[in-house]
């Protein structure tokens, strides 16, 4: 089930980011984003436990996916499809045109999933990501307001 993040929430997540990330986000920076009016964050929560979070920020009619993470023994079982899917669906509903993010070079993977929801390679920022060191691919999907984007409620 994919519902809203709750404060209640923030122990596990952050625990999350730090098995899915080198460069994990802190309890403390969790926590400060979840109230912001632009950050809308989702979890996806099976057997009572979260198995994958994200992060959409919305500005005027733009989105940008700031953050996507999955357990790593809960990959490749369309976990972070779901999540993208919501994330997506939800931007068109709050009225957005476009939607960018942006990816390891390194993680075809992720980049696959990506072009498969019709995001599209647009540029490259060099060494952008450390420890390792890796170019970040940045990816855009344009052109939402054409509905080719499926409507995914959320579970309150």
């Amino acid at each position: 089930m994919i519902r809203r993040m709750e404060a209640a929430d923030l122990i596990e997540v952050a625990e999350l980011e730090k098995v899915c990330f080198t460069e994990s986000w802190s309890y403390k920076l969790l926590e400060e984003g979840l109230p912001n009016p632009f950050d809308h964050y989702f979890v996806f929560e099976r057997e009572g436990r979260i198995i994958g979070y994200s992060v959409l920020r919305l500005l005027a009619d733009e989105g940008e996916i700031q953050r996507i993470a999955v357990l790593p023994q809960w990959r490749r079982q369309g976990t972070a499809r779901k999540l993208m899917e919501v994330m997506v669906s939800h931007a068109r509903k709050k009225q957005a045109l476009a939607i960018s993010l942006e990816v390891r070079a390194g993680n075809y993977a992720a980049r696959r999933l990506y072009e498969s929801l019709g995001f599209t390679q647009e540029s490259l920022r060099k060494g952008y990501y450390h420890n390792p060191v890796e170019d970040a691919v940045i990816m855009w999907k344009r052109g939402m307001a054409s509905g080719d984007i499926q409507h995914f409620p959320l579970k309150n």
